[in-house]
Parts: structure tokens; C-alpha cells; sequence
């Protein structure tokens, strides 16, 4: 992963299209130390509006595979790309985590049928 547009790239092509507009689901990329991909994981689906993350599942995946480093996604329903507080109440957390564990926190990419927003491009990482 060189670039937050290739990152959306490969997490568009993850995720199914028909949802994209009624569910908000949370996945993680894991990356090896290269920043190649090793696995794109589900971490949790929700609802409309909301999408309930235990910060202990999408770590213990990154662990077990060995991943240098994560890129944190999620989709808004809504088409709104802008983070909610709670976007960026639970990146700061990841990101401590990470930190604690050896495991990088590369980007969190909020996804829509529009487009992206990227947390690092907007220097928010």
C-alpha cells in the first residue's frame, strides 16, 4: 500500500455493492512488513447508522497473522464521507492500541458509493 487511493482500491473491490447504501460493516486490512496485503477480514456489520467494533477481535486477527501494520474501513450509508466523533473517538483508540502492540495504524478509510475519505490525507493519523 503506497497510496490512500490505492488502499480504496483494493477495500472497494471487498465489499458488496448492493449493502453499500443500507448497512455500515467494518473491515481491516492487514499488512506485512512490505505493506503488502495480507488479508482484507469483516470485523462487524450494524445497522443504518452505526456498526459495533470490539477492538480485541480486529487485533487479535492482525496478531494471528502477523501484521506489521492495518488499515482501519468502514462505509456510511448515508454517502456522508466526513468522520463522526465516534470515527474519530474510536481511530485514536485504535491507534493507541497499535502502538501498545508493535502494529502500525497506517489509515482509516471511511468508504460510500461516492468515493473516500482517508484520515491520513487529511492529517488526522
Amino acid at each position: 500500500m503506497t497510496s490512500s487511493n490505492i488502499a480504496y482500491q483494493v477495500l472497494d473491490q471487498s465489499w458488496d455493492h448492493n449493502k453499500m447504501e443500507l448497512l455500515e460493516e467494518f473491515k481491516v486490512m492487514l499488512l506485512n512488513r512490505q505493506n503488502r496485503v495480507l488479508d482484507v477480514l469483516n470485523v462487524a456489520q450494524g445497522g443504518f447508522s452505526e456498526v459495533m467494533i470490539d477492538q480485541k477481535v480486529m487485533f487479535s486477527a492482525a496478531l494471528k497473522a502477523c501484521a506489521s501494520g492495518i488499515i482501519l474501513s468502514h462505509n456510511h450509508p448515508s454517502s456522508e464521507l466526513r468522520p463522526s466523533e465516534a470515527d474519530i473517538r474510536l481511530n485514536r483508540k485504535m491507534v493507541e492500541g497499535g502502538k501498545l502492540l508493535g502494529i502500525e495504524v497506517h489509515d482509516h478509510i471511511i468508504l460510500s458509493a461516492y468515493g473516500y475519505y482517508s484520515f491520513m490525507d487529511e492529517g488526522m493519523m
